[in-house]
């Protein structure tokens, strides 16, 4: 099932994507209310009728357009990323022997179709970053690599917008990867038992469509499950949670020259299986 948000009338309603088509069930709840009742919401989500839209009508915002918690990320988890840092900044990083983890904030989300804004008093060097999401679908600590999978409630593309020039000058991750606008999400999630393989997608991100990252996830270093029992080793997962899985080689300040995102580009992050996440680059701050 294929689950989104969409802007009708004057509200922000769960909905499902049926081809071209949106169904809005008669239901009073939404994205994250419909996780955190598991199986149970989830068959009576599905089944339910309710207004029938074409799909070109309605705007989507992100399936999750304010998630309670920072996105989880992923840092240098595709070793041919590894090795573009390593080439293009003079960093030497070797191959991570543990997962590197960072946040971005939750203010930094916006749907397929919203602008990424440029504001060159901000930053000037805006870099692309395809990355499969996983949503947390059950929660819980300790949890098994064996079991790491069955606590997923779905998947998603993420594009984790990074502000380099924010993050050289501050020696780490979260201010140059927490702009807001900078974490573009969706086009909606797909449920977990869509995906028979988390592990063989083919990712790929477009800028005005030249292709500039293409991949897949069999390439990272930490797969999903790996991710999942670190994390929970530490801290308790929640339904609603968010991570991004990392980005493969491709990204723009590892090119010769580098290259930055400026307005009137347009950016395309598509996941096999899942769906495309499109968004404009538009001077000016969101």
């Amino acid at each position: 099932m294929k689950i989104a948000t969409c802007h009708y009338g004057d509200q922000f309603l769960p909905c499902r994507i049926e081809s071209d088509q949106v169904i809005i069930p008669d239901l009073q709840t939404t994205v994250l209310e419909l996780i955190d009742g598991g199986r149970a919401a989830l068959d009576v989500f599905g089944k339910a009728q309710g207004k029938r839209v074409n799909l070109e009508d309605l705007t989507l915002v992100a399936p999750i357009p304010r998630p309670r918690k920072n996105i989880i990320c992923l840092g240098w988890n595709y070793a041919e990323h590894v090795d573009e840092t390593s080439a293009s900044s003079g960093i030497d990083p070797k191959i991570p022997q543990h997962p590197i983890v960072f946040t971005k904030n939750v203010t930094s989300v916006i749907g397929s179709g919203a602008p990424i804004p440029f504001d060159p008093s901000i930053s000037s060097e805006l870099d692309w970053e395809v990355e499969l999401g996983v949503v947390i679908g059950t929660g819980g600590r300790n949890i098994p690599h064996q079991d790491a999978l069955s606590h997923l409630f779905g998947y998603t593309v993420i594009n984790d917008i990074s502000a380099r020039d924010l993050q050289f000058r501050h020696q780490q991750f979260f201010i140059g990867k927490s702009l807001d606008g900078g974490c573009p999400m969706g086009p909606w999630i797909v449920t977990a038992d869509e995906i028979d393989d988390p592990q063989s997608l083919h990712l790929e991100c477009r800028v005005n469509g030249e292709v500039k990252q293409s991949s897949s996830t069999r390439q990272q270093i930490f797969n999903i499950a790996t991710i999942i029992e670190t994390l929970s080793l530490v801290m308790t997962l929640e339904p609603g949670d968010l991570i991004a899985t990392g980005t493969p080689s491709g990204v723009g300040f590892a090119r010769t020259p580098p290259e930055y995102l400026k307005p009137g580009d347009f950016v395309e992050c598509e996941i096999e299986g899942i769906g495309t996440l499109s968004n404009p680059v538009v001077a000016g701050s969101n």
